[in-house]
């Protein structure tokens, strides 16, 4: 660092003017001289501290003045900090104004200009770099000085010390942090709801925030209501509600006497399902709110009207009585996770949607082929999850209810429901920002239990593609590419699902082969390749709305490699490699001798303090994919993270080398910081949640925060697992580099919930999760959590029941979130 101060009128050119002792200027003489100070001030980067003592009042007039003195003034000591951290610069002085400016460096943003201390947010770099800064200063008897200092940034790093593992009814994030509570279950988002009691009796859940919170994505509002990709002040929320916490829905729990659920009962759970979108807005002090009157706020549930888009629609096989065309659609359920369009929609997911219907009893109405495609996606439930179908509605015109049973009980499927399940299943598009447009479902995509739909990097010029897993244990991880090249300027249209209908209804569905020597390919699932035909002996094909209806069955013909749960897709925005989490998979599934390389354990971790075996690969794993482009039909891949507890064998199940730090159990939610701030560039953070139950016996679920490094940083290994009784098997794989230092456990949760769901505003401050069914295993009279109530103090009255939430976490110093 470089502190220099003068004395006199000012500098020039770097030269120094000694004190000169003035014999007696006249008022012209001292106006003369204090404008060449100004003119050098500005020239020194002080036009403000010149702006402010050009307007003093100068007390001489033809007479001789006091012996000028330069003010003392320095700009503090030379600092090192890291992208996306706040970074205070204080100053020393004696003056009476002050100026703060830039002279070196990437340009930031200084949070004041005419104060001895000012702060800024420093800059995301790629190596370190030196910022200067200098601060001016004047007096009113016309003296001047400057003093500089330096400040090296470094590229990010993860910047708080880990979260311990805990069992604690809160939400417990690093020390530096604080959590706010948003939108939780039931809270009105509409003027015509009452405010939520939460004691069971609480109804209008159309009007209301619904319950098992889940994926969740920010778009930016302007001050007007227009939409604004930066803001990170106002925006919109769009949220999945992917299941109920049925028991504390009622009163005493859910009823069914006579073996018939209660109308109101059945309407209430089935309005808690869906999706929201919800106003929020920064205030004073960095506090949080969200409107419950905004005319942005909407209720999306499984009685929603939509419309089918791409190539299903108008297939006899959604023909329903409601939708005797196949055009139409009523909802979306189990939402779980979801994808993006540049275009500013939201991607929402069908996941488990097949145990919501009633079907069996049936099977002699019903072709082989239709016993297969039923039996291929699990829709062979006898009353249906929570026995909807078994409402006898007041209307009997009402169908609501009767949907929900699937068997053939009709002459045709135009008088049954027998084709409703085939109306689930896929990706829904909503323009968050047209509150009375109608989503569309997307059937290009397939139809899966979609776990998320996450874009890869859009480039102009080349057809942009999303990844999806498909949750369920030996399910595949699935790509669709676009027929259409992307258009930059398509981002900025207004018509935003007219959009969608160019780039989503038409394209390639494709599914993932990996290979044991590290690398893979997309294979096409289109009718009349790779063996998907009419004379498949595993599924008779008739036409390519044939095979997205029944796109697993497709998967099965052409050989994809079965995994271990996957579940949720992110993409680092600079890298463009493609994360996938693996979230478990048992021995039944998983068997010893029944792993490959990109599903390469099968080992025991036992439970509790029975020591209760769990074989298989109850921790899970992260896998990760390379690729030349979005259109690219081969990739490399290899293992990132996995899954173990930090007491378990280093040498074949805890490969990855956790520590007490950054162990962890059954990967789930995972999501790239945005490439708008610094945690999404140079060296994205990666936020990885759990959804857990093998290793709660330790601990609650957790969200960790990882920098990785690249497919390919690491290398083979070849690993012994151990079944039960002692055999063992060997088996080959590609291990990532261990994460070390750059994986580290940033919030631990509250009591048998799941951490599902993050996004953070544009500038990275503020970060949005998603806490999900705390305390599921409770009772109304006994809730085993009574968060988010318990936020404050880590405890709360006896009987208040728990409610997922969106919690908001800021950085106390308003720096970055995670750095």
């Amino acid at each position: 660092m470089t502190n220099l101060t003068e004395t006199g009128f000012g500098y020039t050119d770097g030269d120094v003017d000694q004190n000169i002792h003035n014999t007696g200027p006249t008022l012209n003489e001292l106006a003369d001289q204090r404008y060449s100070r100004r003119q050098t001030l500005q020239r020194g980067g002080a036009a403000i501290v010149a702006a402010t003592m050009g307007g003093s009042v100068l007390a001489a007039c033809d007479s001789k003045t006091e012996e000028l003195t330069a003010p003392t003034i320095s700009a503090g000591s030379a600092a090192t900090t890291a992208s996306g951290r706040t970074v205070t610069l204080t100053g020393t002085g004696s003056a009476e104004a002050y100026s703060w400016t830039q002279v070196a460096g990437p340009t930031v943003t200084l949070s004041s200009t005419n104060a001895l201390t000012t702060s800024f947010l420093a800059p995301s770099v790629a190596t370190a770099t030196k910022l200067t800064f200098q601060l001016a200063a004047a007096n009113s008897t016309g003296t001047a000085g400057i003093s500089t200092v330096e400040v090296t940034v470094n590229p990010t790093a993860l910047g708080f010390t880990a979260v311990a593992k805990n069992k604690n009814d809160v939400v417990t994030v690093p020390t530096g942090y604080t959590v706010q509570i948003g939108a939780r279950l039931g809270d009105p988002i509409t003027g015509s709801a009452a405010a939520y009691k939460n004691d069971g009796t609480d109804t209008g859940f159309a009007n209301r925030i619904g319950d098992h919170g889940d994926a969740l994505f920010w778009f930016g509002l302007s001050t007007t209501g227009a939409r604004d990709e930066t803001s990170s002040t106002r925006g919109l929320i769009v949220q999945n509600h992917e299941n109920i916490n049925q028991q504390y829905l009622h009163t005493a729990g859910a009823t069914s006497p006579g073996g018939v659920r209660p109308e109101a009962e059945a309407l209430k759970e089935i309005e808690c399902h869906g999706v929201s979108v919800v106003e929020y807005s920064e205030g004073a002090s960095r506090a949080w709110t969200f409107s419950s009157t905004s005319t942005f706020n909407r209720r999306i549930t499984p009685n929603t009207p939509m419309v089918f888009n791409g190539p299903v629609k108008g297939s006899d096989l959604i023909k329903t009585p409601y939708s005797p065309t196949g055009v139409a659609g009523r909802g979306t359920i189990n939402n779980c996770a979801n994808g993006y369009t540049p275009w500013g929609t939201l991607l929402t997911c069908e996941e488990n949607w097949a145990g919501y219907f009633r079907r069996s009893g049936d099977n002699a109405a019903r072709t082989a082929k239709e016993l297969t495609a039923l039996s291929r996606y699990g829709v062979t439930s006898s009353t249906g999850s929570y026995g909807w179908s078994t409402v006898v509605a007041a209307d009997t015109a009402n169908t609501t209810f009767r949907r929900w049973d699937a068997r053939a009980t009709g002459a045709s499927a135009l008088a049954d429901y027998r084709n409703e399940p085939n109306q689930f299943g896929w990706v829904v598009e909503i323009d968050p920002y047209a509150p009375t447009s109608t989503p569309r479902k997307r059937t290009a995509l397939g139809r899966l239990g979609h776990e998320g739909c996450w874009p890869g990097k859009f480039v102009a010029g080349t057809k942009p593609a999303w990844y999806m897993g498909d949750d369920s244990r030996r399910e595949y991880l699935y790509k669709f590419v676009s027929n259409t090249a992307w258009v930059a300027t398509d981002a900025t249209a207004t018509d935003r699902l007219a959009i969608g209908d160019k780039y989503l209804d038409a394209g390639t569905l494709y599914v993932a082969k990996f290979a044991a020597d590290g690398t893979g390919s997309w294979v096409a699932l289109v009718f009349g390749q790779n063996g998907i035909t009419a004379a498949s002996a595993v599924y008779p094909f008739a036409d390519q709305a044939d095979v997205l209806v029944n796109a697993r069955l497709a998967a099965d013909v052409v050989g994809a490699t079965p995994m271990d749960r996957p579940e949720w897709t992110a993409v680092n925005p600079v890298t463009g490699e493609v994360y996938l989490t693996l979230t478990n998979n048992n021995a039944t599934l998983r068997p010893l001798n029944g792993t490959d390389a990109a599903n390469p354990r099968h080992y025991n971790d036992p439970y509790g303090t029975a020591g209760t075996a769990q074989y298989g690969n109850p921790n899970g794993h992260v896998i990760r994919i390379k690729e030349t482009s979005t259109e690219s039909l081969t990739f490399t891949w290899d293992i990132f993270a996995f899954g173990a507890g930090a007491d378990l064998d280093a040498t074949n199940i805890n490969l990855s080398g956790l520590t007490a730090d950054n162990d962890f159990s059954s990967p789930d939610g995972c999501w790239f910081g945005r490439a708008t701030n610094a945690s999404g560039l140079v060296k994205p953070i990666m936020w990885l949640q759990t959804d857990d139950g093998a290793y709660t016996d330790v601990t609650n679920c957790m969200m960790l925060a990882a920098q990785p490094g690249t497919v390919g940083d690491g290398g083979a290994r070849t690993i012994t697992n151990t079944g039960t009784g002692g055999a063992t098997a060997t088996q080959a794989t590609r291990i990532g580099a261990a994460p070390g230092a750059n994986l580290k456990r940033f919030l631990v949760g509250p009591v048998e919930c799941e951490i599902t769901g993050v996004d953070s505003t544009p500038d990275g401050r503020t970060l949005f999760v998603g806490i999900q069914h705390p305390g599921e295993n409770g009772t109304p009279a006994a809730p085993s959590s009574h968060w988010p109530d318990s936020q404050a103090t880590g405890t709360a009255g006896a009987t208040i029941r728990p409610r997922s939430a969106i919690v908001i976490i800021t950085k106390n110093d308003g720096g970055v979130v995670g750095l």
